[in-house]
């Protein structure tokens, strides 16, 4: 295979760059988060959670983007540290809606600052008509993506 001595391949194939975004982007959370108490899934979950109380774990996967399973394990875990109770909803005896504790608001509202911030870093690199732009064009692909994913 030929190499191109201007542009390395794999330094321009997007599913490398999401990547490599991605694990940038996680060790920052993890730097901002709390001493890492929580990972970015875990404030997600926390998050939409809190927004939207009463929710079941299906609505959390289709809000999130966290697939069923590894869902599952993150409310298991979070419930028992205490951050989120799970009932049987009364529409359907086999779904969970799942609420924030106390201790969860308290976690929620410590981690949230810190959430923005990561936010910022992020975004600090680009000016800002670039940003709005950018995170346009970032909904965007995962808009695709998720149509095309054999997955969903």
């Amino acid at each position: 295979m030929k190499r191109d001595s201007n542009c390395d391949r794999l330094q321009r194939s997007p599913i490398h760059l999401l990547h490599r975004a991605g694990q940038c982007a996680g060790d920052i959370f993890h730097a901002e988060m709390l001493n890492g108490e929580l990972t970015p899934r875990q404030f997600a979950v926390l998050y939409t959670v809190a927004n939207n109380e009463g929710l079941s774990q299906t609505g959390l996967v289709d809000r999130t983007g966290i697939d069923r399973s590894t869902l599952a394990d993150i409310v298991r875990r979070m419930q028992k540290k205490g951050l989120l109770q799970r009932r049987r909803t009364k529409q359907d005896a086999r779904a969970y809606a799942v609420k924030l504790t106390e201790e969860g608001r308290r976690v929620l509202r410590a981690a949230d600052p810190a959430a923005k911030r990561v936010d910022e870093r992020i975004l600090e690199g680009l000016p800002g008509k670039q940003r709005e732009q950018f995170m346009n064009e970032l909904q965007s692909i995962v808009d695709t993506l998720q149509r095309l994913s054999p997955v969903r």
